[in-house]
């Protein structure tokens, strides 16, 4: 018979049946169409409620039994669960949203058979499970090592020792005596109880039960108050460490996991930032992130699902995938899941959404970019373009002029921010402006991050044993994702970045903004970059110090031109880079370029943040929306809010923006909660048809103040309407890519070319009409042709191209 050997409950009786009709009853839930065969064999099916079947990790699953609920439970004495051919008893048995839970454990790693059984009738169904480690990985392939353990620092818990591993981690006993190497840093869970202050802080709940007088209280989405306390569970999954905080009471024990003030709604919290992996990661403390605890939300947080920890989104959406199962086989299935997250946070739903399906039932990416990989592109031309401006075409006086750079770079650029290095530029006898684009304070040092593979490291790395265990390490976004884009044939990885054929200062040409003359010259002589594998150590600023670069100005690189192919001489082209066929394909099939598809309801919020160049430019909602009306034909899905962050304090660089702009996120919340029971309770509907009236573009005061909303406030953005109220108040600006003619999707690694006879006679260039000279020394710049923009990527599968 099905009997749990942990009986949970909302109601409390003690025969199992009663107390599963009781429950049923009183929560008004019943059933449904299915009661039994015409023979008499009852129809239920088992169903995987915490992960796919195929992707179950850490040996145990919560399902459900479906059919009708008042059939089941008059039958519940009769049924068996089989495991391998074996029979079980569940963990736990409870009804929430009028389902049935059943928690089991005990698979076996790799493949298991569960079967439905009942005594009368035999079989009544089966699901064929895969069971996973705890450790991972399910499907993101080998493993990345050297691992950097962060357990320690960040909550002060020893990792386990691996057995047989003679290298990696070092741990320690009480007495500091080496007991052995961790590989995978895993540790055991931990469950403590934290309270919120009436001043806003986080203190430990004292163990005799009191409670302490400055503890605070909140209120409830269903109006209840109570007290602010914290169950927050720790531990690893994925090898990275989690965190799931929910609202408890005084009296909570530490293995119980209470949904007493739950709401049911669960919020997921992605990070962002850069980095190349290499490392267990950082938790930060939005991992309590009170607003939402406040109001009852659960909120669930994980290292590897923070990108300055890592960039390989196929691990992040496991380590997504494989956090929320571990809670939902905790604490049970929530009502929906929602996501917050800034940067690379916002990235992750974006990519979450279109790779798995029904990990997130809506998000809010704030200040976000539609994917990682294809801000490479563009960014990969910002020190090509800034070394041109200030080296290589030092006597032209236009790039004196800090906006002009804007002609080619496309990013703001203002003299309110000076450059740092304006007057050692200009003792080396080089060209500079006063002030700066974004390519400077945003993305410098980006570009060695990402293909340099002598230019990196992983905190705490010194740790490690023995010493030259990380000396080998290829610190590259191409290393990091080797299982993805794969390697060449001397087992280097394959590369993204290409810029054969762009034509550099496109738009500004036409424009009237440069000459014909300049143009020229700009792309016969802006270069690319070396193979990572040909890359020489950086320079400074990035290493070493002022006064080194100063005397030896060899030194001075803020461009890396180390690392670029430059023209050899003679007026002979500078090379450019070519990408790999291979890698872009596997970028775009793996899904680590957004592609545009999102059946989840968003809000893109972000502060307007032009005037401060910071690097999380305005464009890049429209591009994200470009992609999705591209691939679903509209882009119902997704609502773009803009918060004002000006007057922007530009004597105060470090602080350039007031402290009190408004926080949208807490409003969007609310607005994707009626968004999402909309699609709950209209699911013939569209999700545009389910749009609440507040789900609409707009634009806001730095106060929170509405400045308009409605279908048109962004018109002109993506399209050649007249400027709407939203688009006149926030001015985007462009990238390198888009003044090269490229499109605002901005996904567009590999152009495909066309050749120079046919740009001339179709348009490409405008009212320009080049003399044979010209036209002799475009052909030498691009004897391959130039990009035609109207063409898919070369790279971009054919499957997805459809």
């Amino acid at each position: 018979m099905l009997r749990p050997r942990m009986y949970v409950l909302p109601c409390a009786l003690s025969a199992l049946a009663l107390a599963l009709s009781g429950c049923l009853s009183s929560s008004g839930s019943s059933s449904s169409t299915s009661s039994s065969s015409p023979g008499g064999m009852p129809e239920f099916t088992l169903s995987a409620l915490s992960s796919a079947p195929e992707q179950v990790s850490g040996g145990d699953l919560l399902l459900s039994i479906e059919g009708d609920l008042e059939l089941i439970n008059s039958e519940l004495d009769n049924l068996e669960l089989w495991l391998n051919n074996q029979v079980i008893e569940p963990d736990r048995l409870r009804t929430r949203n009028g389902r049935l839970e059943v928690l089991i454990d005990g698979l076996s790693l790799g493949d298991n058979q569960l079967e439905l059984h009942h005594t009368t009738h035999g079989k009544l169904h089966d699901l064929a499970l895969t069971n996973h480690p705890i450790t991972g990985p399910i499907f993101s392939g080998p493993q990345q090592y050297p691992f950097v353990c962060s357990t320690l620092e960040e909550l002060g818990i020893q990792p386990l020792v691996d057995e047989g591993a003679e290298e990696g981690y070092p741990v320690y006993d009480a007495n500091e005596n080496l007991i052995g190497y961790s590989k995978d840093c895993s540790i055991d869970s931990q469950v403590t109880f934290l309270y919120r202050t009436t001043g806003g802080s986080y203190q430990p709940l004292p163990g005799d039960g009191s409670r302490p007088a400055d503890m605070a209280t909140t209120t409830l989405t269903d109006g209840r108050t109570v007290d602010f306390i914290v169950r927050r569970e720790v531990g690893t999954i994925n090898r990275f460490i989690y965190s799931f905080a929910t609202l408890a009471n005084l009296d909570d024990a530490a293995e119980d996991a209470a949904t007493d003030n739950w709401n049911g709604r669960l919020l997921f919290h992605f990070e962002g930032g850069v980095a190349i992996g290499h490392s267990q990661g950082r938790v930060s403390g939005r991992a309590l992130e009170p607003n939402a605890l406040g109001k009852g939300y659960a909120v669930i947080y994980s290292t590897g699902t923070r990108t300055s920890t890592h960039y390989n989104l196929e691990v992040g959406g496991e380590a997504a995938l494989m956090t929320k199962e571990h809670f939902v086989k905790r604490f049970g299935v929530p009502d929906y899941t929602v996501a917050i997250g800034g940067s690379g946070g916002g990235i992750q739903q974006y990519v979450y959404a279109q790779n798995h399906p029904g990990l997130l039932d809506a998000g809010v990416p704030q200040y976000s970019y539609p994917d990682m990989v294809t801000q490479t592109i563009h960014i990969g031309d910002c020190e090509l373009l800034e070394h041109y401006m200030d080296v290589t075409d030092r006597t032209n006086t236009r790039w004196r002029t800090t906006d002009n750079r804007t002609l080619l770079v496309g990013l703001n650029a203002t003299d309110d921010y000076p450059d740092p290095f304006f007057e050692a530029k200009q003792m080396l006898g080089l060209s500079s402006a006063p002030g700066m684009t974004e390519c400077i304070p945003a993305w410098r040092g980006l570009t060695p991050l990402v293909m340099n593979p002598l230019y990196g490291q992983a905190r705490n790395q010194e740790k490690m044993q023995p010493p030259e265990i990380m000396a080998d390490v290829n610190w590259t976004h191409y290393d990091d994702l080797r299982n993805i884009y794969g390697v060449d044939e001397n087992g280097n990885p394959r590369t993204l970045f290409d810029n054969v054929g762009v034509q550099y200062g496109l738009q500004a040409l036409k424009d009237g903004n440069i000459t014909a003359e300049e143009f020229l010259h700009l792309n016969r002589y802006v270069g690319g970059w070396k193979k990572p594998e040909d890359m020489v150590q950086e320079g400074f600023p990035f290493l070493g110090t002022e006064s080194e670069a100063f005397a030896d100005p060899s030194r001075f690189d803020p461009w890396s031109r180390r690392n670029m192919t430059l023209s050899p001489g003679s007026g002979e082209p500078a090379p450019r880079t070519q990408g790999d066929l291979l890698a872009i394909q596997a970028a775009y099939e793996s899904g680590m370029v957004f592609d545009g598809e999102l059946t989840i309801p968003v809000i893109d919020w972000r502060h307007y943040l032009e005037e401060v160049l910071d690097m999380h430019n305005s464009h890049q909602s429209f591009s994200a929306r470009q992609r999705i009306i591209n691939r679903m034909g509209n882009s119902d899905s997704q609502v773009i809010w803009f918060t004002d962050a000006r007057p922007t304090n530009t004597s105060n660089p470090s602080r350039p923006r007031p402290n009190d702009i408004h926080d949208q996120t807490w409003e969007a919340l609310d607005v994707l909660h009626d968004w999402v029971m909309n699609i709950r309770e209209n699911p013939e509907r569209s999700i545009g048809e389910n749009r609440p009236a507040a789900a609409v573009d707009s634009c806001f005061n730095s106060d929170g103040s509405l400045i308009e909303a409605g279908d048109d406030v962004w018109n002109g953005v993506i399209d050649n309407n007249m400027e709407g109220t939203c688009t006149q108040q926030f001015p985007t600006y462009t990238t390198s890519r888009m003044v090269a003619g490229g499109p605002i999707e901005g996904s567009i690694f590999k152009c495909s070319l066309k050749p120079v006879s046919t740009a001339l006679s179709d348009g490409t260039y405008g009212n320009w009409e080049p003399s044979p000279a010209q036209i002799t020394e475009l052909n030498a710049i691009f004897p391959d042709g130039v990009c035609d923009y109207s063409a898919p990527d070369q790279g971009r599968p054919a499957a997805i191209r459809d």
